[in-house]
């Protein structure tokens, strides 16, 4: 995604300027960067925009003259930073970048202008790239979980006396106020979440270019017997206890928002690549769940629906792709790599829609997924706790559920959090626990009332299509010895950020796609804390139930 201008955090003072760059909220050893401007010629307006980058504008006042300082410390650990160019001139921008090395303490690093650099309004942008230090995990494991906003999910009393936005009423499109109520895990009724019910959630103001995110109320539910107000509910905390734990003991983001504005198909596709396009150099997405079969082994008469660059779903096409994905870069420098899934044909298996991926072949009259690559898509999911168990975790791990595991509404079977517990468990309880990152999030809203508007609504259309800036928030847990504890994590994050976090822990280049514009997750981790000692997450269902459960992998009811 390109980067944005929508949802910007302003921050004026008059003589000194402090922006954090990077989680807000929390404790940690080594403290948020700041930025002072010294003397004091001058107001400062600052604005951040959540990817890595913010904006100082300077404006001399009183007809100051002499040279302007501006200071940059505490950057995390491991971090160097310089600018670019190193003198201030007459140029309106200067950059800042950073990117990991062998440092092991927070770094200085001093810009100075003179007046005629400041005789007008000169607009300084800062960018802190590259913080997770090459190396630091030897193993991440994504868990994609399904379809739950982060105020239905996580009304956590904990977490929101810890700072988490958290709501408890909402908006709706008449202006009433709705107090969200409690409901089971499990529920007979689904919601729609495709691209459409995005749009009547975020009401897209144009003359604020921000969502009013009160028309969650016009969102459709499946069943004539929905409650009142289906959309404005929270899950029961009874229901959800080993999601708690894991937010309130490692790292909840409150921030995390899915990086397509649909349903899942299109989001499986961002989770491995960083876009839904059809080609590398397309500027159509896919937009919703196919129809018919998903991947390059459905029938032929299957489609997708594509978004264009006036932001329409004004065509379609069979839902097989061709462009690069983070397994290649994996691949090409030789780092192992899982996606384990419930079935070959799901929209939940992102790899089925990649052709060079899925090489799909007819055997006994049927299409079938075969490659090298192929052999690395195992099914059924439940093979990743064998594989833990064994000693055969891979470097970089999909983990997908299987319906009854999904936390899907209308379709699931509450167990979900046991499940996520059960990995989570595994991987604690055993020698990868040390080097290991463990990354939790759900692919779409589902529907659901979420009352943070998306800090980006538009991106560049005539290269990206309108439609593909960020969605709707979503719940982030990030769970490692090195995560940092008990941390609320306010910086805006999506689903380019894990896949920049994994490139740039394993040296690998950047795809060019979300992640390229994205956060690396780095203010989830403290490198310089003692590792934190794993504690089992209880939870009611046991792996060993997961691992002995005979009855055919689910696919999701994602009508």
């Amino acid at each position: 995604m390109l980067r944005l201008k929508l949802g910007l955090l302003f921050i004026s003072a008059v003589y000194v300027a402090l922006i954090l760059v990077g989680c807000g909220g929390g404790s940690n050893s080594n403290p948020a960067p700041s930025f002072t401007l010294s003397p004091s010629p001058s107001s400062v307006t600052i604005a951040q925009d959540g990817q890595g980058t913010s904006t100082v504008t300077i404006t001399p006042q009183n007809g100051f003259s002499g040279s302007v300082a501006l200071s940059s410390s505490g950057l995390p650990s491991g971090v160097t930073a310089a600018f670019n160019p190193s003198a201030a001139t007459t140029s309106s921008t200067l950059t800042l970048t950073a990117s990991a090395t062998a440092a092991t303490g927070p770094v200085t690093v001093t810009i100075t202008g003179t007046s005629g650099a400041l005789t007008s309004n000169t607009t300084l942008t800062l960018t802190v790239n590259g913080s997770i230090p090459a190396g630091a995990f030897k193993h991440v494991v994504i868990i994609f979980q399904e379809n739950r906003s982060t105020d239905n999910l996580f009304h956590d009393p904990v977490l929101i006396a810890a700072g988490a936005d958290i709501a408890s009423q909402g908006k709706t499109s008449t202006g009433e106020t709705v107090t969200l109520t409690p409901v089971p895990l499990v529920t007979s009724y689904d919601l729609d979440h495709s691209h459409a019910a995005f749009r009547d959630a975020c009401d897209y103001n144009p003359s604020t270019n921000t969502c009013a995110m009160d028309g969650a109320d016009k969102i459709s539910c499946s069943t004539r017997s929905c409650p009142a107000d289906p959309q404005y509910q929270y899950v029961q905390a009874s229901d959800v206890q080993p999601y708690f734990t894991m937010a309130e003991t490692y790292t909840f983001g409150d921030r995390m928002f899915q990086t397509n504005q649909g349903p899942s198909f299109p989001a499986h596709q961002f989770i491995i690549s960083g876009t839904s396009a059809p080609t590398a150099t397309s500027n159509l997405f896919a937009a919703e769940n196919p129809s018919g079969g998903a991947g390059c082994i459905a029938p032929a008469g299957a489609t997708v629906t594509l978004i264009d660059p006036s932001g329409e779903e004004s065509s379609s096409q069979y839902p097989c792709f061709e462009h690069p994905t983070l397994s290649d870069l994996l691949d090409a420098q030789g780092i192992s790599w899982r996606y384990y899934t419930p079935t070959a044909g799901s929209i939940w298996t992102g790899p089925n829609a990649i052709q060079h991926i899925c090489q799909a072949q007819t055997e006994s009259g049927q299409l079938v997924c075969t490659g090298g690559d192929w052999s690395n898509v195992i099914i059924p999911q439940k093979k990743v706790l064998t594989d833990i168990a064994n000693n055969q975790l891979a470097a970089v791990s999909w983990v997908i559920p299987n319906g009854a595991e999904s936390d899907h509404a209308g379709s699931n079977e509450g167990l979900g959090p046991s499940w996520v517990a059960s990995i989570v468990n595994a991987i604690g309880n055993s020698s990868y626990w040390s080097n290991s990152a463990i990354i939790i999030t759900w692919d779409d809203w589902g529907g659901w009332y979420d009352h943070v508007a998306p800090p980006q609504v538009l991106v560049n259309c005539a290269q990206w299509g309108c439609g593909y800036a960020y969605g709707l928030r979503v719940p982030l847990i990030v769970v490692s010895p090195y995560a940092q504890a008990a941390y609320i994590s306010h910086t805006p994050h999506d689903f380019g950020s894990i896949l920049r976090f994994i490139e740039e822990n394993f040296g690998l280049p950047s795809l060019g796609y979300a992640d390229a514009y994205a956060d690396d997750l780095s203010d989830c981790f403290n490198f310089s804390q003692t590792p934190l000692k794993f504690q089992t997450i209880p939870a009611a269902v046991s792996a060993e139930q997961f691992l002995n459960d005979r009855r055919p992998p689910t696919d999701p009811d994602d009508d």
